[in-house]
């Protein structure tokens, strides 16, 4: 059958046969009373139009490994506006920097990551396959002391840091025996670490005495004792021996369990 189409055609889409046998199942039903009116959930996915205005936010990335620093910019997209079910899901990834040295992978892996939050679903995953990128000249220290193994994980900080600010990521909260357990690790450590230099300050004198406060900087993140070490967990200098032990003072990782 020959069917003539007087439009312009502004859009198409496949209909399988499977579709069409759910869209006429429900007219061989028999008829129930109406059901109560209700809001129209939209979900993510790849025919949502773009529209002409989206909210977002832009990151700075200032790397040891670049010259310039990286802006990156992920825009979002407002479903289900004015609704209770009203959320905000990323819709698209810029980021721009005076090198132009890396312009070609940057512009395609801000295609593809595009691409992945279009398609709708869970995109947070992308965060973990981004942070498990290790560059083989080696990392660097972000400020807080928090080791990046490469650009490309700071990347996927930064998208952890957007999906967690619109409440696609929620961190795992630690319970109250937990923060009293770090807390009580930590004190004891740096009473020891106190008693300790006390006894160095009185042995060591002139050259040594003058470079105490050099040592007391450790890391030089000012918020952990000095002497932590890399957390292989949050990627923090938070991890202290305590009783023969490591155990990290940020996340509260522990090799003894």
């Amino acid at each position: 059958m020959t069917i003539k189409i007087g439009k312009k055609i502004k859009g198409y889409a496949v209909v399988k046969p499977e579709d069409k046998a759910k869209e006429a199942a429900p007219a061989a039903a028999p008829a129930k009373a109406p059901a109560a009116p209700t809001a129209e959930v939209i979900q993510m996915h790849e025919s949502v139009e773009r529209p002409d205005t989206l909210v977002g936010a832009t990151y700075k990335i200032k790397s040891p490994l670049f010259e310039h620093a990286l802006y990156v910019t992920i825009n979002d997209i407002v479903l289900n506006a004015g609704t209770p079910h009203e959320m905000r899901r990323p819709f698209e990834i810029f980021i721009n920097s005076k090198n132009m040295d890396h312009f070609q992978w940057i512009v395609a892996l801000t295609r593809i990551m595009s691409a992945v939050f279009r398609k709708g679903g869970d995109v947070t995953f992308l965060v973990e396959e981004l942070k498990a990128v290790f560059d083989p000249r080696g990392g660097y220290f972000k400020a807080g002391g928090v080791y990046m193994p490469s650009i490309v994980a700071e990347i996927g900080a930064v998208v952890e840091q957007h999906m967690k600010m619109i409440g696609l990521i929620r961190d795992p909260e630690m319970s109250d025996a937990q923060r009293a357990l770090i807390a009580e690790k930590r004190a004891a450590y740096e009473a020891a670490s106190s008693k300790k230099n006390a006894e160095i300050s009185r042995d060591l004198a002139g050259a040594e005495a003058a470079r105490r406060p050099e040592a007391e900087t450790g890391n030089g993140n000012g918020s952990f004792p000095p002497g932590a070490t890399l957390c292989h967990k949050c990627n923090t200098n938070a991890v202290v021996i305590m009783d023969g032990c490591a155990t990290c003072l940020n996340c509260g990782y522990s090799k003894c369990g």
